[in-house]
């Protein structure tokens, strides 16, 4: 059993929540959101916002709080193998309340089909708000390049 090791990332001014499954072996060793180089999510969030592609954590929680952005995970503790959201199993899924009572949160996204699956199946029931599914950023996720995906993602800015 993996516990998931990264506190949500919002303050009282966040609107807009971005949810992944669970951290990858690179963000676990990174201790923070989508620390693999080969996921899209920074240069996409980048884009849409018009900033350069934070590299560092500090940059990168700029750049979410800066934009009105919270972000976790749906998932608290799983079993996986790697980091293969396949392989997910025995699934605890996170408490948004924290985020939800303590920001101005009003509309949640997915990054990608995973995220989606588990929110619908233990988060929906208990927060009662749909999250919208997004294309993965994640490197798995080939048939989507990054203009595709920027273009897909645009909507948290709207």
């Amino acid at each position: 059993m993996i516990i998931h090791p990264i506190p949500p990332l919002f303050n009282e001014e966040s609107k807009t929540l971005i949810l992944g499954s669970f951290p990858s072996v690179k963000s676990r060793e990174a201790a923070f959101f989508y620390g693999n180089p080969q996921n899209r999510f920074w240069a996409v969030i980048a884009e849409i916002y018009g900033y350069e592609k934070p590299q560092t954590v500090e940059e990168k929680k700029k750049l979410v709080l800066e934009n009105k952005l919270a972000m976790w995970d749906v998932i608290q503790s799983c079993e996986i193998e790697g980091s293969a959201d396949s392989t997910i199993s025995n699934v605890t899924a996170n408490d948004l309340s924290i985020i939800l009572e303590n920001s101005n949160v009003d509309r949640i996204f997915v990054n990608g089909k995973t995220a989606e699956k588990y929110y619908k199946k233990y988060t929906y029931p208990k927060t009662g708000i749909k999250a919208f599914c997004l294309p993965s950023t994640s490197p798995a996720n080939a048939a989507w390049n990054i203009e595709k995906l920027v273009d897909a993602w645009k909507i948290i800015s709207e």
